[in-house]
């Protein structure tokens, strides 16, 4: 449970630093790995004596393992199969896996997911040579428990001093990431400050008031009623005419 705890917070921790962006060189570190990313002389000295340590027990497991006479355990036909394949499977790991894990750390001493890669690789290698160590103890010779013991150990030390690597790892780029939010913090507070803010003009005054005009008066046209005089007309009666004398 510890272990993978302390695998999620790493993983977090990366993509975190991921997200804020890598820091510049800092004064006497010098730059190594794919991005650049500065490195410390004691930083690469423990990880190139690690990867040593690793490649030297690698090539011991597989001579080990080599010496191993399964087929002559006493014991059932499907037990000596599972070994076999176990012994198999170790191999290829040892042979094709591991080395490219390795050189791909190698090239990026500090990078987060290459560590826990290399962490779980080594743990699943501890669980099947330990399978195997178990099944030689109880069908084996004496000679071959005492040399695959031995390399069980070493793997069982390289893989602590990953995890103390992985930790100290973890803790440097906390701090680095807390140390970015604070610089980032402090260069949008000066860019704030340097920018001048933005004035407002309000124009309050009255424009001058119009005088008011005077509506000129509209004159109304009269028509003249020419219905009424003929009206009159046919209302009055018309004048006897005199009679001559």
């Amino acid at each position: 449970m510890k272990r993978h705890l302390l695998l999620l917070s790493g993983f977090f921790l990366s993509y975190m630093l991921a997200a804020f962006g890598q820091s510049g060189p800092s004064a006497g570190l010098p730059a190594n790995g794919a991005q650049g990313t500065p490195v410390s002389y004691a930083s690469v000295t423990q990880l190139n004596g690690l990867l040593e340590q690793l490649e030297t027990s690698s090539k011991n497991t597989q001579a080990d393992l080599v010496k191993l006479r399964i087929e002559r355990w006493k014991t059932d036909g499907s037990y000596k199969k599972q070994a076999l394949g176990n012994v198999d499977s170790i191999q290829r790991n040892l042979q094709g896996a591991l080395p490219e894990i390795i050189a791909q750390l190698r090239s990026a001493p500090e990078d987060l997911p290459a560590t826990f890669k290399l962490y779980r690789n080594l743990d699943a290698l501890y669980d099947v040579l330990g399978s195997v160590t178990e099944g030689t103890g109880a069908f084996g010779s004496k000679d071959d428990l005492q040399s695959l013991s031995n390399d069980l150990s070493a793997f069982e030390g390289a893989r602590k001093q990953l995890a103390e690597r992985i930790q100290n790892l973890s803790t440097a780029k906390e701090a680095e990431i807390t140390r970015l939010r604070a610089d980032l913090k402090t260069a949008q507070a000066s860019l704030e400050a340097a920018t001048p803010p933005k004035k407002t003009v309000v124009d309050d005054t009255e424009p001058p008031k119009k005088p008011a005009t005077k509506k000129k008066p509209v004159k109304k046209s009269i028509t003249p009623d020419t219905t009424k005089p003929a009206a009159q007309a046919q209302q009055t009666p018309a004048q006897p005419q005199a009679k001559p004398q």
